[in-house]
């Protein structure tokens, strides 16, 4: 009984997953077979578009649909969910993965939006329109999804980015970081009284942080509500387009230079894809820079949701929650982000080399992007719009994020002047 308790956890059943997709990830960069994801890549009208279902691209997809289908319907197994009516629910849902994967390739769309606002929305037309088809609920399991994808992204997070840009980057990332958090989390609760506090530090953690993977994480670790998780990532993924087209024009107007901009950028733009986009536009230097920047503050991911997790767990317990307690209630997934960042950083790098945990992850990406699909596909379909209505209502919500991301802005800028401006420190060389 014991040893069914241990693997039926929703949390137990993710770390197993993960760890098989990062083993098998290994196995395939040694060997050198191919079993990469199926990818749509960017296409424009109807004739680029057909190519994405040429043979070699149906194969792979196929591919990619059974190794998903069988690791996730494990896991329903592990977990004592029915698996036959797990499988009938899952075959649909990748279905709408798969449509909304290829929307968000289209060339235009796929410049100003990312994925993750594509699944919200065809999720949620589908739950606001003919609904959810009682065959396919048994699949919509958002968080089983996420935390598979995190713990699978944790392989990712290398400790060696620090060495990249030293003090400089930890300074910037950091220091920062929860500065930004404890003030959005004084401003929601105190000033604007929000009564969700689970929702304030999601959308705290998804600014301060990375968006996306961090309001995921922060959301499992404080027990938010699909439809706080959702309308967190709907607010970053409309603000994060918006900076990733004007912040560049900004900095270039101010005169920032590339290594203080593409700093700027890298702390405050939420998502890593826009950071790269944005930094980009300022030259190597500026995307090189503001990679570094976003991928250390990345590693505080899991470092930021334990603390979550054990904030709210005291926070039940009335200050007084016991070791135990705060055990029992810790999200087991974030150890198995830990546990990926570590092998990765510690073990299969020093062994093996940078250039084979790059090919890893390359592999891997792929697999995590489309967990993390199925994941927001899912919260769409478990969402109404009454409720993301009434969220919003009275625009609390969106100027705690203003607020919030003006204050980030601000402090960010502070501390890149102070360590990138060359006038108080010497400026650090980083090879691009």
């Amino acid at each position: 009984m014991v040893g069914k308790k241990w693997y039926s956890s929703e949390d137990s059943a993710a770390n197993i997953l993960g760890f098989v997709m990062i083993a098998a990830g290994l196995i395939v960069a040694l060997t050198g077979a191919d079993f990469a994801a199926f990818n749509f890549s960017a296409w424009r009208g109807i004739s680029e578009l057909s190519v994405q279902f040429s043979g070699t691209s149906l194969h792979s997809l196929a591919r990619t649909f059974a190794v998903l289908a069988v690791l996730f319907t494990a896991g329903a197994w592990l977990k004592g969910d029915n698996t036959l009516r797990f499988f009938g629910g899952f075959v649909f849902l990748f279905v709408l993965s798969v449509i909304v994967r290829l929307i968000s390739a289209e060339y235009e769309a796929s410049r100003y939006l990312e994925w993750a606002f594509f699944a919200l929305f065809i999720g949620l037309t589908v739950s606001n329109t003919i609904g959810v088809p009682d065959f396919v609920k048994p699949a919509v399991q958002t968080e089983y999804y996420i935390k598979t994808g995190l713990v699978v992204m944790g392989f990712s997070v290398l400790f060696s980015n620090i060495v990249n840009f030293g003090l400089y980057g930890l300074a910037i990332a950091w220091f920062v970081t929860p500065i930004v958090i404890i003030f959005m989390w004084y401003f929601g609760t105190r000033v604007l009284k929000l009564n969700n506090d689970p929702f304030v530090i999601t959308i705290a953690s998804a600014t301060s942080v990375c968006g996306t993977s961090a309001a995921i994480a922060t959301a499992a670790a404080s027990d938010a509500k699909k439809s706080d998780l959702s309308l967190a990532v709907s607010i970053s993924i409309i603000f994060t387009v918006i900076m990733m087209v004007l912040e560049p024009v900004i900095i270039r107007w101010l005169g920032l230079g590339e290594l203080m901009g593409g700093a700027l950028i890298g702390g405050t733009v939420d998502s890593t894809g826009a950071v790269t986009v944005a930094g980009t536009a300022l030259g190597k230097l500026g995307q090189t820079t503001a990679v570094l920047v976003k991928s250390i503050q990345n590693i505080l991911i899991g470092f930021i949701a334990f603390a979550v997790a054990v904030f709210f767990t005291s926070r039940r317990g009335n200050g007084k929650a016991s070791a135990s307690e705060i055990w029992t209630r810790l999200p087991k997934f974030i150890l198995g982000f830990f546990a990926a960042s570590l092998i990765a950083s510690f073990v299969v790098q020093p062994v093996l080399g940078r250039p084979f945990v790059n090919s890893v992850n390359k592999l891997l990406d792929q697999y995590k992007n489309w967990a993390f699909v199925l994941a927001f596909t899912s919260i769409g379909l478990s969402t109404n719009f009454r409720e993301l209505r009434e969220q919003v209502s009275g625009g609390k919500p969106l100027i705690l994020y203003v607020v919030g991301q003006l204050f980030n802005i601000v402090l960010t800028f502070a501390v890149v002047y102070v360590v990138l401006s060359g006038k108080y420190f010497p400026l650090p060389v980083i090879a691009q």
